[in-house]
């Protein structure tokens, strides 16, 4: 049985600079600061990672357009997406970073760090309109609705929590017995009353919803109510 074969050597110029960079990049007095450098990088990764399939999906299969019109679609998405995340990571890192080292105490990450560094960097990265159109992104909308959406669920998971468990411990509602209750009956409430409000919505104000859900919503419920052969009844939209 033959052992697994070994990467080539580099060149000893290019060993030599790889181990001078591992150098930099494993010395504690930097970590700080090359931690807000890998954020960033994390951040694109991610961005692509998670768009360019979903981009890839909605386009083609609900855009009109040429191909090559469509792929630009998708890697504008994409790219949208991977440099709004990574921005964001670079400013909420690096205000971390320099809150924590010029802060009131020098060394120690204060009570609200977080937060401000995630105001300032959810106002520069995604509170801005575009230059050019003065509209806010699309890709941008759908990031902070989905944020915004699990916040919510976790304030309200902590809202009824008692402050024995880690909660806020709110009057009443953190109650052993009323907590419980709300912990059981909250989600189908919710459930129905978030698809009871956008079909609402989506029959009388469809242009007010975002451009995504309106277009998957027309797919789904108009779109199914005109066919004219056997053909695009099962096998075509159309």
């Amino acid at each position: 049985m033959s052992s697994p074969s070994l990467p080539p050597a580099l060149p000893p110029a290019l060993e030599s600079l790889k181990t001078g960079i591992e150098r930099i990049i494993l010395d504690p007095a930097y970590h700080d600061f090359l931690a807000v450098v890998k954020g960033a990088r994390n951040g694109a990764v991610y961005g692509a990672k998670v768009r360019f399939p979903h981009a890839l999906v909605m386009v083609f299969l609900f855009r009109s357009g040429t191909f090559r019109q469509k792929l630009s679609l998708v890697l504008r998405a994409t790219r949208t997406h991977a440099r709004n995340l990574a921005r964001f990571a670079f400013i909420y890192k690096l205000t971390c970073f320099l809150l924590k080292r010029y802060g009131a105490t020098p060394g120690k990450e204060g009570p609200y760090d977080t937060f401000l560094a995630g105001l300032v960097g959810g106002y520069l990265v995604f509170g801005q309109r575009s230059k050019k159109s003065g509209k806010i992104s699309s890709v941008n909308q759908q990031i902070v609705i989905y944020v915004f959406a699990r916040v919510v669920l976790a304030l309200a998971r902590l809202a009824v929590k008692p402050a024995s468990e880690g909660g806020s411990g709110l009057p009443l509602v953190s109650r052993e017995n009323v907590s419980s209750a709300i912990t059981h009956y909250a989600w189908p409430v919710f459930a129905s009353t978030s698809w009871a409000a956008v079909m609402y919505l989506f029959r009388h104000y469809p242009d007010e919803l975002q451009p995504s859900l309106r277009s998957s919503m027309t797919y789904i419920y108009q779109q199914s109510d005109h066919w004219d052969s056997l053909r695009n009844f099962v096998w075509h939209n159309k």
